[in-house]
């Protein structure tokens, strides 16, 4: 996809010009990761829809929690994978590789996150929040407990089912809309 081409199969351009504290956030994007990435792009066709969907996302992956930025990344990946959301596996695929200094983990994660080694800890949270994607109506106290069991708090349970439901909302949005990938993430940490 060319640096011009619509982040989205809709047609629906972003607010033009962009309000100064959209166009401050833009900026130290293209300051941190090189680019803006394409999920804010079709964000910011509302300011108010692009606001409420970066605050989420701010404080799920980036607030402080008891969860690593490369668990949650992890989570991303793994309901990515499930819902075979193309924009959210590259993406956070390369977060995977970029957080681990492993290339080599971030595709098992995006192919079967089961051949990966991953602790007992990380496992779990990976099958909860796989079986979440799939059936979170059968999850059940067990579930919880074994979450538990490996050293997680019932506020990481929260944060844990948070993240997961809202990369199932997002790559939902993203799979309808055919958004793409920023070009840069496939060579990121690689």
């Amino acid at each position: 996809m060319s640096k011009t081409a619509k982040p989205t199969a809709l047609d629906i351009p972003m607010m033009d010009p962009l309000p100064e504290d959209t166009q401050r956030y833009f900026d130290i994007c293209v300051e941190k990761l090189g680019m803006v990435p394409n999920v804010l792009k079709a964000y910011a066709i509302d300011e108010a829809k692009l606001n409420a969907f970066t605050a989420l996302y701010n404080d799920l992956m980036l607030a402080p929690n008891g969860l690593s930025k490369l668990e949650r990344e992890m989570i991303a990946v793994v309901v990515s994978a499930i819902n075979k959301c193309f924009y959210c596996l590259v993406a956070h695929g390369a977060a995977v590789r970029q957080l681990s200094g492993d290339p080599k983990l971030g595709e098992m994660m995006v192919m079967n996150w089961r051949v990966a080694e991953l602790d007992a800890r990380q496992t779990a949270m990976l099958a909860f929040s796989e079986k979440m994607t799939m059936a979170s109506c059968t999850i059940d106290e067990s579930d919880r407990q074994g979450l538990r069991d490996v050293g997680f708090s019932d506020q990481d349970i929260w944060d844990i089912a948070n993240v997961a439901g809202f990369y199932n909302m997002s790559n939902r949005v993203a799979s309808a809309t055919r958004m793409q990938p920023n070009d840069e993430y496939h060579a990121q940490a690689r």
